[in-house]
């Protein structure tokens, strides 16, 4: 007697589980209301086709109850129409999202939206086979709800569609997916294994149907770029080396010349934990390094063919200076073209320094730096050089004390006039005529030649015409 009624029971619960999964598969075929369900669809389809649910929640109160009513009515009767077309759970989800737009009530909106995802099921249960995509989009419904959204009942509906669909997933799940594991994920909702195949099943899925063309593969390609950008918040903490070297490696292949590509990946493999002393690590550096080098000097010679005043002064300190001069007389033509004398002056100052300092040619180095002088107003740097240069001249312009004194005081008179134009070299003047003082002609020469007062042309290359005077 006991397992008779445990069989009774037990046959209960599977005549009762049977009932409402035909219930709700249920159509209009051989139903005494059939013509009630026929005429209800009729009337309802014909304000409902070819709309969205904003057109709907647009439309004036009359007409959507109409609407409603009628589609209320065809699938109370028959939930699976005539069981070919999934009409009613379709239009049904339709209607139901436009009334949780045009509702205030959040109970309401809440039981509405509910009614959405129990039309969702119903519509798997009596269609499977046409009804795959169903599990992506609920999903999508489920994310952009305010009920469910960034919550665990979410994720799981897109477990489930993206495990029901396999590689067929519409690209409509990609980018909200990503959204909430990178939420899931950063609020220590999921862990970084987790994350990270749900990203790498994400990817596989998009890849192999971008792959196969078609007229979504723009649609994949874009979810997927969209979805990858989410990621990138977190990929740093839920990926390893040869992730990133899967990701970035190709790129630098398809760009060998881009030292930006070769540098970001260099130091992005190395930060992601690759071992520097790799093969490819290895190689990836030296082509970096390589591409740098390369890259560097052509921008130091597109630079310098700008600035030949700075190449002038390159060359300078590598003491290559007959190639100084020609940069420098490059650099002063071009500060003519514009117009600017005091570059001129200083590129001309340049050139009669190397000249005396290097060459020994004091008769160019004078000439230049008169140029110099002339061009810039009030500086005493040129007739400071053009005193050193007599200063050292003074042993070979004479044979004597009182000649090569001459040269002494030709010296001291550039000194002088270019402390009484430029202040800054004061300081720096006064100390060489206190130097050079001491080598002016003597009291007995002057007086002895009757020279006191009178003016002389000094000897040799420099040829100036001084007033005699004495130490």
């Amino acid at each position: 007697m006991e397992k008779l009624l445990k069989f009774a029971l037990a046959f209960m619960v599977f005549a009762g589980l049977s009932v409402e999964g035909y219930s709700q598969c249920e159509t209009w075929i051989d139903n005494p209301r059939q013509s009630d369900a026929e005429n209800a669809h009729v009337i309802y389809r014909g304000i409902v086709k070819g709309k969205q649910p904003a057109d709907l929640a647009k439309m004036d109160q009359e007409n959507f109850n109409m609407a409603f009513n009628n589609w209320k009515t065809a699938y109370d009767i028959a939930p699976a129409a005539d069981g070919q077309r999934p009409f009613h759970y379709m239009d049904g989800r339709k209607l139901y999202k436009a009334m949780t737009d045009k509702e205030s009530d959040e109970t309401k909106k809440k039981e509405y939206t509910d009614k959405v995802l129990e039309l969702y099921d119903q519509q798997i249960q009596c269609f499977p086979k046409m009804s795959t995509a169903l599990y992506g989009r609920k999903a999508f419904d489920m994310f952009y709800s305010p009920f469910y959204g960034y919550r665990q009942a979410t994720a799981d509906a897109f477990a489930v569609a993206i495990e029901k669909s396999g590689d067929q997933s519409e690209y409509i799940v990609f980018e909200p997916y990503g959204q909430l594991v990178v939420y899931m994920y950063q609020n220590d909702q999921m862990d970084q294994l987790k994350a990270r195949e749900i990203n790498i099943r994400l990817n596989e899925i998009a890849d192999k149907q971008i792959e196969a063309g078609g007229q979504y593969k723009a649609y994949y390609e874009s979810a997927k770029a969209r979805m990858n950008n989410h990621f990138k918040a977190i990929e740093d903490e839920i990926f390893d080396c040869e992730y990133f070297k899967d990701k970035l490696m190709p790129e630098v292949e398809a760009n060998p010349e881009d030292l930006e590509i070769l540098r970001y990946t260099y130091v992005k493999l190395s930060q992601q934990g690759c071992d520097t002393t790799a093969t490819f690590m290895a190689d990836l550096k030296k082509q970096y390094q390589s591409k740098a080098a390369e890259v560097n000097a052509a921008l130091e010679a597109e630079f310098l063919a700008k600035n030949p005043g700075v190449a002038a002064k390159r060359a300078y300190d590598d003491e290559n200076f007959e190639e100084a001069i020609s940069l420098y007389e490059k650099a002063i033509e071009k500060a003519e073209e514009e117009g600017d004398t005091d570059k001129q002056a200083e590129y001309y100052f340049g050139i009669a320094s190397i000249q005396y300092r290097k060459l020994d040619n004091y008769r160019g180095a004078r000439e230049y730096a008169r140029k110099a002088a002339s061009l810039k107003e009030g500086w005493g740097r040129p007739y400071m050089l053009i005193g050193d240069m007599y200063a050292a001249s003074s042993r070979s312009c004479g044979n004597d004390g009182y000649t090569r004194g001459l040269a002494v005081i030709a010296a001291i008179d550039k000194y002088s006039y270019a402390k009484s134009i430029d202040p800054e070299v004061a300081e720096e003047a006064n100390r060489k005529i206190g130097i050079y003082s001491a080598s002016m002609p003597t009291q007995d020469d002057v007086f002895m030649r009757g020279k006191q007062g009178a003016t002389e042309r000094v000897p040799c290359w420099i040829g100036e015409t001084v007033k005699v005077r004495y130490n």
